[in-house]
């Protein structure tokens, strides 16, 4: 049993190890082993990543708890942003607001298929 304690302990603390030294460094796994390997490890220039975009805007007190993080601007943390972002975006630029799929009515009388909905 011990020797299974033992194991998990040198487990994790060498993923809590591997993930601080990449926040610290601002370099993945991979890219640190590719860079090791070519030797070209002086030659990186990423920086530190910022906490704020591993657990968000909100206070220090929803660290420790598994919630889904609010951040400030999300395209530039997760390093993408959608085509629907984008298009809304866009929009909300030019002051344009979505054309209505539906034609006005040139009476004051509700729509004949609202009509066939309401009670008689």
């Amino acid at each position: 049993m011990t020797i299974l304690c033992i194991g998990a302990f040198l487990f994790t603390s060498s993923m809590l190890m591997n993930v601080t030294y990449g926040l610290m460094t601002g370099i993945g796994t991979i890219d640190r082993l590719k860079k090791k390997a070519t030797n070209t490890m002086s030659q990186s220039d990423e920086e530190p990543i910022p906490l704020v975009d591993v657990f968000g805007v909100a206070g220090y007190h929803t660290w420790p708890f598994p919630i889904d993080p609010i951040f400030e601007n999300y395209d530039r943390v997760m390093g993408f942003s959608m085509p629907q972002r984008l298009a809304r975006e866009q929009q909300l630029m030019e002051y344009q607001r979505p054309v209505p799929d539906l034609e006005p009515s040139p009476t004051v009388e509700l729509p004949q298929c609202v009509n066939d909905l309401l009670p008689v």
